[in-house]
């Protein structure tokens, strides 16, 4: 479970809403680079496949490591001029 569950009453309804916060999704992509042993990018976007997800807005749902990881990535498959950097 990598979501929040949120009640609202509406109308004397119960909506129940599953909230994705920026932690939770940051350990389901590091699970999925774990278990399925592919790398951060893919990883996004296997989950974004599989849930309907835009890939877009998973950037504001990412923690700063997980984005400097991409970068690295990104870097070694030459998407991103290579900068500086410390080893990792």
């Amino acid at each position: 479970p990598f979501y929040s569950i949120i009640y609202l009453y509406i109308n004397k309804r119960v909506i129940m809403i599953e909230v994705l916060n920026k932690e939770k999704f940051s350990q389901m992509v590091e699970r999925l680079v774990i278990e399925k042993k592919i790398p951060y990018i893919d990883a996004i976007v296997w989950w974004c496949d599989e849930h309907e997800f835009e890939i877009e807005d998973t950037a504001k749902l990412l923690c700063p490591l997980i984005k400097e990881k991409i970068k690295v990535e990104a870097q070694d498959l030459n998407y991103l001029e290579k900068s500086a950097r410390l080893p990792i």
